[in-house]
């Protein structure tokens, strides 16, 4: 496994010079980070633990592939550190984090997350309802862990590192490691294809999902494919 670093105090707003890299360095960067959302019924707080990197003019499974500027991507073209959220099939928003420099479109899709509390469980099974029977029935999903958070295109655009933003992200305190490895101060990540995008030709296998190995709140686990990263 590859040394994630971490120079951050857990709680800290993460800089605006953590998103400056592509979305490729980001994606595994991310795993761990804490997603904060302020709602009208409290403060949710979730830990990453699973990402996707989309980055670049030339990866044939982003929405802008090639340079494609609309209405929809602009924001990807913006300086890292904004929030790109979109809709999909008409019903479920995902959430993405703009990273790398202005022009260049760069992100990372926030695939699952994991509650740090009872209490923010509490919340986001509020809003998923009775259908949320395990922990990736909950947050495994794009689509699931923005319904869990109430994230939607409102919140499109705003920017993660500022304090007085709804949505922002923290530095997260080192989740536990896995039983079968006491002495490793992280969980084993492991670098997979992404999901569910066969049209992006020879960029559908890469392996640029990035997950915790152990964690239940993934999205999906990779047996055949997996890598440790």
């Amino acid at each position: 496994m590859q040394s994630i670093p971490n120079n951050f105090s857990a709680g800290e707003l993460l800089p605006l010079s953590f998103y400056a890299r592509s979305a490729l360095e980001t994606a595994p960067l991310l795993l761990g980070q804490t997603l904060v959302h302020e709602t009208d019924e409290g403060e949710i707080r979730c830990r990453i633990v699973e990402t996707e990197s989309y980055g670049g003019i030339e990866d044939k499974g982003s929405h802008a592939y090639g340079g494609r500027r609309t209405g929809r991507t602009e924001i990807m073209f913006a300086e890292g550190g904004a929030a790109y959220i979109y809709l999909i099939y008409g019903m479920y928003h995902c959430l993405n984090v703009v990273t790398g420099s202005r022009d260049d479109p760069q992100a990372v899709l926030i695939r699952a997350v994991e509650p740090l509390t009872q209490q923010d469980e509490a919340l986001m099974r509020l809003h998923r309802g009775s259908r949320a029977r395990r922990p990736a029935d909950l947050s495994g999903g794009p689509g699931k862990l923005c319904r869990a958070l109430l994230i939607d295109k409102s919140l499109n655009g705003v920017l993660l590192h500022s304090s007085a933003s709804p949505l922002r992200l923290e530095a997260g305190a080192p989740p536990p490691a896995p039983a079968s490895s006491p002495g490793d101060p992280q969980p084993a990540i492991i670098a997979a294809p992404r999901i569910n995008i066969a049209y992006a030709a020879e960029y559908a296998d890469m392996p640029w999902r990035f997950y915790y190995r152990d964690n239940p709140y993934v999205s999906v686990i990779d047996k055949e494919r997996g890598i440790p990263y």
